[in-house]
């Protein structure tokens, strides 16, 4: 019997060479806990009729190809979220604007998970347009967390999240803006990994933030989400901002730091002032020296740092995505795809269709950026974000002259109840203030599982972040990997 809960893609993979099971097998294993499950969790919007179709063309490839000739990720059942296009399919961004919508192309993630013999076994729910942390503002429902359904898993990629953390599938993928895969991911007790800007192209997702989106894995493991992010990196014709991979003169081939007289030592630096700001629970403020100790203990040297300008990230962060975000939207008009709200007249339609297909949040999210980009308040509030960014990316660059990664909690929190922070925007907000950061540069991070609290007499998970600078995923691999015992 297929022990969805404990197994890892790596493990599956060997399990599929071996005959050990079918990816039918498999992915059927899959479909029956999402029956079992999701009816409680709503991790899913929809299952694809075609998931045991694509099943059985993976076991066609595993008979007829040699082992050397297997694409990586051949059988390998994953979810995406609701805002990365499938053709053929529905996308919706959880929204009712786009909720009869069918992708006519795939995005390049998609494309290359294809390629890699990935089986798609469905679309996740999300925060409506990636806009939230806990997946309750998405118009289908929200997604419950799997340690304790009366409280959210965390947002906007809370389905992908809990699809994961339940054992529905090995793998899946959400897009990350200012925390959206690392925050659902603490809270779920799953690994959750964003790459560096420009790793992975957007080409294909659903944009909220065009200078901060980011799309990256869900795994159990730090290595299934090496495996997964693999699979989808890489330059990109469709997307300018990917990054071209291959070693130059500009970008030599990178190698591990060594530093210290014990050999190869990481440095791990730790922002004291920042991690102890108000809002910070006792919970994660032990689970985080424990954390600390246990570096130790692995042979990390762990030094303070002093980031005096990381307090203004979540500031910044909510005019610059509010701002893009609201040019991002205007596309959704009701007259090129998408819902339609007959009016009046054609600006009657406008209004009426945004009306009814936007929710709270996403209005709320569109009026904040059309104001700091309006005429008289551009320079004031858009302009001083951006000149915050350049701040706070200038420090971070300075600060790895001298460490290889900046370790804080992921959240302030453990989850919190579903509803709890619904009429408390800004309460909402400052759930991201360990994460925002990271898109704001555009450094590599991932939020490692990191423990439990008690709550309610619940365990629920905790996480840390582990954050390195540009291009150095490898880092984060490497320590994420010892730090779990892989």
């Amino acid at each position: 019997m297929i022990n969805l809960q404990t197994l890892t893609i790596q493990e599956a993979r060997e399990g599929l060479k071996r005959k050990d099971f079918s990816a039918r097998e498999l992915t059927q294993a899959c479909l029956d806990v999402i029956e079992k499950k999701d009816k409680d969790i709503h991790a899913f919007l929809e299952i694809f009729e075609d998931a045991l179709t694509q099943a059985d063309e993976a076991d066609n490839k595993l008979k007829n190809l040699k082992t050397s000739e297997l694409p990586n990720l051949l059988g390998i059942p994953i979810a995406l979220k609701d805002n990365i296009l499938v053709k053929g399919k529905h996308a919706s961004a959880g929204s009712k604007i786009l909720e009869n919508y069918v992708a006519t192309y795939d995005s390049t993630a998609t494309k290359k998970l294809k390629e890699a013999g990935a089986v798609i076994v469905g679309r996740t729910n999300m925060d409506e347009f990636a806009m939230g942390s806990s997946t309750e503002n998405s118009a289908f429902g929200p997604t419950k967390n799997p340690f304790d359904t009366t409280r959210v898993p965390g947002g906007s990629s809370g389905g992908s999240a809990a699809a994961v953390a339940a054992g529905m599938v090995l793998g899946a993928f959400g897009s990350d803006t200012g925390g959206s895969i690392r925050q659902p991911a603490a809270f779920t007790g799953v690994v959750g990994f964003k790459p560096t800007y420009g790793r992975v192209s957007r080409f294909g997702l659903i944009a909220l933030g065009s200078s901060l989106d980011q799309i990256g894995p869900f795994a159990k493991t730090v290595t299934d989400a090496e495996i997964l992010y693999d699979a989808v990196k890489g330059e990109d014709l469709f997307d300018s901002t990917t990054i071209d991979l291959t070693p130059s003169a500009s970008h030599p081939p990178l190698s591990l730091p060594r530093r210290g007289e014990r050999g190869e030592v990481y440095v791990i630096g730790v922002p004291r002032k920042f991690i102890d700001s108000e809002g910070v629970s006792k919970e994660v403020k032990e689970n985080f020296e424990q954390t600390l100790e246990k570096f130790k203990k692995l042979g990390y040297k762990v030094q303070d740092i002093e980031l005096k300008y990381a307090k203004h990230s979540l500031a910044a962060y909510y005019i610059i995505m509010p701002a893009e975000a609201s040019s991002n939207l205007t596309r959704f008009d009701g007259v090129k795809y998408g819902l339609h709200v007959s009016g009046q007249d054609s600006i009657d339609d406008y209004f009426k269709t945004r009306g009814a297909g936007f929710g709270r949040e996403a209005r709320r999210r569109i009026i904040l950026g059309t104001y700091v980009l309006s005429s008289g308040y551009y320079d004031e509030y858009y302009g001083s974000a951006l000149k915050a960014k350049r701040l706070i990316t200038d420090e971070y660059r300075k600060t790895f002259e001298d460490v290889d990664i900046i370790l804080t909690p992921t959240t302030p929190t453990p989850a919190f109840k579903i509803g709890e922070k619904s009429s408390d925007p800004l309460s909402m907000y400052l759930a991201d203030i360990f994460t925002v950061t990271a898109n704001i540069v555009g450094l590599p991070s991932v939020s490692l599982p990191s423990g439990f609290a008690e709550l309610d007499g619940v365990r629920l998970p905790l996480g840390v972040e582990l954050t390195a600078d540009l291009r150095r995923e490898d880092i984060l691999f490497a320590v994420g990997k010892e730090f779990l015992g892989e």
